[in-house]
């Protein structure tokens, strides 16, 4: 997508999330309605959800898109690289990542966003596949992440 239709797509989406958002404090309905959102508002989303740390355990919560790994193993891929160096990561090519888990073979390419509750802890992640590469940069990270802190 053109950089400059893709600033102002976000730009739109977080204003509709803001007013959505609203409507419920639940953090659950709150991260639902984000993965909604952005799954069939941004062309490119092949697969868009969000994995809760439980008990050690990165586990599947709200997603669409197809089947997800339920559970990620620890400390391996792109999911626990987020959770481990505690920042955004975009991965061009998931082929060329270490590790990288393959729930779905068709994905190509990657971005994880930390998400962090009230007390600015890490608290699980959202996690956005693409069937293309390099299909995110530093506007999706941008965006993604102020979109989260609309969660709690």
């Amino acid at each position: 997508m053109d950089p400059e239709k893709k600033q102002a797509r976000y730009q739109r989406l977080y204003e509709q999330l803001e007013v959505l958002m609203q409507k419920t404090s639940d953090p659950d309905a709150r991260m639902a309605t984000l993965t909604a959102v952005l799954h069939h508002k941004m062309t490119d989303f092949f697969w868009t959800g969000f994995y809760i740390l439980k008990d050690g355990n990165l586990i599947v919560k709200n997603y669409q898109g197809p089947l997800a790994c339920q559970v990620l193993q620890a400390h391996t891929g792109v999911c626990w690289a987020c959770i481990d160096q505690q920042k955004t990561i975009i991965v061009p090519d998931i082929h060329q990542f270490p590790g990288h888990i393959a729930c779905d073979s068709r994905s190509r390419s990657e971005i994880v966003v930390p998400l962090q509750n009230n007390k600015d802890e890490i608290i699980g992640i959202l996690d956005i596949d693409s069937k293309s590469l390099n299909s995110f940069d530093e506007t999706d990270a941008k965006f993604l992440e102020k979109m989260l802190k609309l969660i709690f």
